[in-house]
């Protein structure tokens, strides 16, 4: 496999990768699993930070590189609807067949996510994230590399493990949370602003760690371009 990469170099990456908290990844523990997952699929580890993420202590691959690869392993996608109230689409492969998925917020609501705050704010991602997840697992599994998408994962029921020691709980990330700040900061500290004061307790509390990348990005976002001075 080209892609193997010796532990030690996965260790010095990952630890790169938890420090910089760019990618939503608290421990190099969590990085070096998402990496073992990433070479596994024949991929180079780094595409751990690209394709994957850690929710409730679970593995999940990103509706995005789900898409990706299916179309990579000649698979199409054809889109009927995509709102805040519908994704509807076809997905087609040569070895799976072809089948169409729904997704609506009837749906979630029965599924008992509609009145999560993300489908509140990102109800077109997040019915989108379903809908391509749903088929690709149906039509081509081979894509989904046996995971389930980061919003799937966040609406399972979390798992108890055995009782021990207390041990303090960080606040869960949940799917599209960090994405959706760093998109906010990079329209600037105004937009970003705006963004944390609509933002919930619950999601401040997921961001603490991240506050001080998220202003940086939002201070430079305002500053000007330097200008280029062409020679008379």
């Amino acid at each position: 496999m080209s892609n193997i990469v010796p532990y030690q170099d996965m260790r010095q990456m990952a630890e790169a990768m938890a420090k910089s908290k760019l990618f939503g990844m608290k421990t190099p523990d969590e990085v070096i699993a998402l990496m073992l997952v990433a070479q596994a699929n024949g991929q180079h580890p780094a595409a751990a930070a690209r394709d994957y993420d850690i929710i409730q202590g679970r593995p999940s691959k990103k509706a995005e590189a789900m898409l990706r690869d299916f179309i990579a392993a000649g698979g199409s996608v054809q889109w009927h609807r995509l709102d805040n109230e519908c994704a509807d689409a076809t997905f087609a492969h040569p070895q799976g067949g072809a089948i169409r998925i729904d997704w609506d917020m009837r749906r979630a609501k029965e599924a008992g996510l509609g009145g999560k705050e993300m489908y509140r704010k990102f109800p077109r991602q997040m019915l989108r994230s379903r809908c391509i997840s749903e088929g690709v697992r149906t039509v081509y599994p081979v894509a989904t590399g046996g995971l389930y998408a980061p919003e799937e994962v966040a609406a399972m029921p979390r798992v108890e493990h055995d009782m021990g020691a207390a041990e303090v709980v960080e606040p869960e990330m949940p799917a599209g949370l960090l994405e959706a700040a760093q998109t906010a900061a990079m329209e600037g500290t105004e937009a970003f602003r705006a963004y944390w004061k609509s933002a919930s307790h619950e999601a401040r509390a997921a961001l603490r760690d991240h506050i001080p990348s998220l202003k940086a990005a939002a201070e430079a976002a305002d500053t000007p371009p330097a200008e280029v001075i062409e020679a008379e």
